[in-house]
């Protein structure tokens, strides 16, 4: 029992240890620019879709999305910079001007990342090399390159699924451990048209983005709009009939 007690007095020095650390010296952002604009539109695309059509894994299960932020894990360590980043069962904290709320500090969410997003923009970024180790030692359950101009790879969308302390490569594209899936999508975003990863549900339907969720509203608004439209000129159809017979449809 002395032993328990110890241990949890350790744990609470601990955690107060890492609720003080100072963190003045570290650079949570440069300002400086990165990527070019099909990056940062294919950023936002998965951000953004993320929070107008996703539900989060479960009911009751928080998650945040995040671009081209800093991801923290060591205090005396540079972080990690993912393009794209989503963490389940946390949330924003209140005051994102506060150093510790700026970036993804891992001691301060409790938990890494479960997916991580890296879209390749030219052959330096070592993609499938060094990023490849530090995030399966972090312990991100998901790594995922996409390679829109085959700059690394040949393929250009390559899923990861962490075992043990290293990347197993795997073919399906359904993320159980999370509920989502990923899948390449040929259209127009922001008036940019390419080849787009996309997430999507296990049956591989794309989560809407804002326009896209607002066009499908307005599609099923004129579309019950007709649909009434057409039951009003029906109806006046059949009182002409009775009419003309000499009925009075608004007899009993």
């Amino acid at each position: 029992m002395t032993e328990l007690v110890a241990q949890e007095e350790q744990e609470e020095i601990d955690e107060f240890r890492i609720t003080k650390l100072d963190l003045s010296r570290i650079v949570t952002e440069n300002d400086t620019p990165v990527d070019n604009l099909f990056s940062e539109r294919q950023m936002r695309l998965l951000a953004e879709s993320l929070y107008t059509s996703w539900a989060g894994p479960g009911e009751g299960r928080t998650f945040v999305a995040m671009a081209n932020v800093g991801l923290f894990f060591h205090l005396h360590q540079p972080p990690l910079v993912p393009n794209v980043l989503v963490s389940l069962d946390v949330t924003l904290p209140s005051g994102p001007w506060e150093k510790e709320h700026r970036s993804y500090f891992v001691w301060e969410y409790g938990k890494p990342p479960d997916i991580v997003v890296e879209i390749v923009s030219n052959k330096v970024g070592k993609e499938l090399g060094d990023k490849l180790l530090d995030y399966a030692r972090l312990g991100v359950a998901y790594y995922i390159v996409y390679d829109p101009g085959q700059f690394v790879s040949q393929h250009p969308l390559r899923i990861f699924t962490r075992q043990g302390l290293r990347y197993t490569e795997i073919t399906d594209a359904w993320l159980a451990e999370v509920g989502i899936g990923v899948t390449l999508w040929e259209g127009e975003y922001e008036h940019m048209t390419d080849l787009w990863l996309r997430w999507c549900d296990q049956q591989g339907v794309l989560l809407a983005t804002g326009q896209e969720a607002l066009a499908e509203k307005s599609q099923q608004l004129a579309f019950a709009s007709q649909r009434a439209e057409q039951a009003e000129r029906r109806a006046a159809a059949l009182a002409a009939k009775l009419a003309a017979l000499g009925i009075d449809p608004e007899l009993d």
